[in-house]
Formats: structure tokens, sequence, C-alpha cells
């Protein structure tokens, strides 16, 4: 069997294949992953367990970020958010001009 040659003229590895023997490579993996009990599908109660944790994970984190110097970077906080007329500035960002 001869594979298609790549834009880098490498004809070897699994990137290289033909997308359909891929598919089939994989689905063969899946399959004896299942076989030998190695496959884990999640119950819908698992999932949910799973995301749950996540998410407290990430607010943890988030609360540790903004609570350290110079707080989460790319935030904005609630005060630089208020509604403007295009091309004024808040207050905020007014007085903070001032001072430089």
């Amino acid at each position: 069997m001869e594979m298609a040659e790549t834009k880098t003229g490498s004809k070897r590895g699994f990137a290289s294949m033909d997308p359909q023997r891929q598919r089939e490579i994989a689905s063969m993996g899946g399959r004896a992953a299942h076989a030998s009990g190695n496959a884990h599908q999640f119950t819908p109660e698992e999932a949910r367990a799973a995301g749950a944790r996540s998410h407290a994970r990430q607010a943890q984190q988030q609360a540790a970020a903004s609570s350290q110097p110079g707080g989460m970077r790319g935030s904005t906080s609630k005060s630089a958010m208020t509604d403007t007329a295009p091309g004024s500035q808040s207050m905020t960002s007014r007085s903070s001009h001032q001072h430089r």
C-alpha cells in the first residue's frame, strides 16, 4: 500500500495516512479498549460530578488570581465597564490620566 506524500515530504506516521485509514485504526483501538475493560464511559451522574469539580476548581483559581497583586490580567473593573458616550471617558479613567 502506497501512501500519499505530505507537504513536508514524509510518507511516515499516522497523520500522513488517508483519513479513512486513520478512522479504521482508531476504531480498532476503541474496540480493543472496551474488550479489555480499559475503556470507561461516564454515566450521567459521574459526568455531572466531574463537571462540578472542574467548575469549583476553576472558581478557586480565579479567586486566588484576583487576590494577588495585579489581579487577574485582562479583567476589567466594574467602574471601567460603565456605559459612556462613544469617544468620551468615564470619570474614573479621566481622573487617573490627570495624575500621570
